[in-house]
């Protein structure tokens, strides 16, 4: 049974830092594409970032580019979305989430397993 455990999310102020953390369970990691996604109240959930199961290509949505950084550990089976220069605006539920898709997936669609979620919270 595939398990996403994401961690790292809280209350911070605009300009400030968060690390989150998804712990992953029950698949073979290194063969899985990863992504991070997020849900704001009242709206739809979006893609945030995204990174091949090789590891050595990453992409971004264009709010997030240059403040976020996605990144994995295989040895410990987790994915971390760094977060730098938070804004109100990033405020939402942010899901881990895993795909075997052929090609890296941007959609929520083409993601297999996802986390429960973890709160994020940027005050102005």
């Amino acid at each position: 049974q595939v398990q996403l455990v994401e961690s790292g999310g809280g209350l911070v102020q605009a300009g400030g830092s968060l690390r989150l953390s998804c712990v992953t369970s029950g698949h073979t990691f290194s063969l899985s594409h990863k992504g991070w996604f997020r849900q704001a109240p009242g709206k739809d959930r979006e893609f945030v970032a995204a990174i091949t199961r090789s590891g050595d290509t990453t992409y971004y949505a264009d709010p997030v580019k240059g403040r976020f950084t996605i990144s994995t550990d295989n040895a410990k089976n987790t994915v971390y979305l760094q977060m730098n220069s938070l804004k109100p605006e990033d405020t939402g539920v942010y899901y881990c989430a895993v795909s075997e898709a052929a090609r890296l997936p941007l959609r929520r669609i083409e993601y297999d397993f996802w986390g429960q979620g973890t709160q994020v919270t940027v005050s102005s």
